[in-house]
């Protein structure tokens, strides 16, 4: 999954947001028959993805595999982790990624997680180190955004995955389209507590490598975004402790 790094121009390039709207509302009905990346523009090194700002605060996320009729995959079960957004230089909220990508690394993969480091000056590039001197190398390569005062946020990011170890890298690509809405029960609510989200996943091989030769992946997850705290109250430290004791409580699946 992926959703949720530090700088970025005041407001990211939205010439056209109908287009845009029309373009992704497109991309979903497609679903699953992703056969191609969406031809997704590639974002700057210091383009992040801004968020409505009732994204602001410190979350508790509870992420639901489902099946392809939209029903919950009872085999497998919640992943949760903490999420946070904070707002950058230019006073736009984005997702702190070194935080969330440690959270969410540390729920799936436990102790094979050994750090999150993320690109000096590149807010699109990352690097975990795992266990057995493995390297994962993740790169956002395309993305576009509705806008973020429509009253549903769709965003759509293209990554490139590179595994490095013992033996030759492996490359894969991964589409993540994300709708995000202030869940039904608090419509009107003037602080936001609950976000509802809706993401639908496709696996691709590498550029150049033939598709034959590569198993594509289609996933549909549901996420819901549990409010803890208003960024203002919020602490890196008290975060990082936090989610220091979701590891050590078992919070690892």
């Amino acid at each position: 999954m992926a959703v949720l790094l530090l700088s970025g121009p005041s407001k990211p390039a939205l010439a056209d947001n109908s287009q845009n709207n029309q373009q992704l509302e497109a991309r979903l009905e497609a679903w699953p028959a992703w056969s191609d990346p969406a031809p997704l523009p590639r974002p700057r090194a210091k383009q992040d993805l801004v968020y409505p700002v009732w994204f602001e605060g410190l979350w508790e996320v509870e992420s639901l595999d489902l099946l392809a009729d939209g029903t919950v995959n009872a085999s497998v079960p919640p992943l949760q982790h903490l999420a946070q957004f904070q707002r950058n230089q230019h006073d736009d909220v984005v997702g702190n990624r070194p935080f969330n990508a440690r959270a969410v690394g540390q729920a799936l993969l436990g102790e094979q997680l050994i750090s999150v480091e993320q690109a000096p000056h590149q807010v699109n590039r990352q690097l975990a180190r795992l266990s057995d001197d493995r390297l994962l190398e993740t790169t956002v390569i395309g993305r576009q955004q509705t806008s973020i005062n429509a009253a549903a946020f769709l965003s759509d990011e293209l990554v490139l995955q590179v595994m490095h170890g013992a033996r030759a890298p492996r490359l894969s690509r991964i589409e993540t389209l994300s709708r995000y809405q202030p869940c039904p029960d608090v419509p009107t609510a003037e602080i936001i507590n609950r976000i509802c989200v809706e993401q639908w996943q496709q696996t691709y091989p590498a550029p150049g490598e033939a598709s034959t030769s590569f198993t594509q992946r289609a996933s549909r997850y549901k996420l819901t975004l549990t409010r803890l705290q208003d960024l203002a109250e919020t602490r890196e430290p008290q975060a990082d402790r936090a989610i220091q004791t979701m590891a050590e409580g078992g919070d690892d699946h």
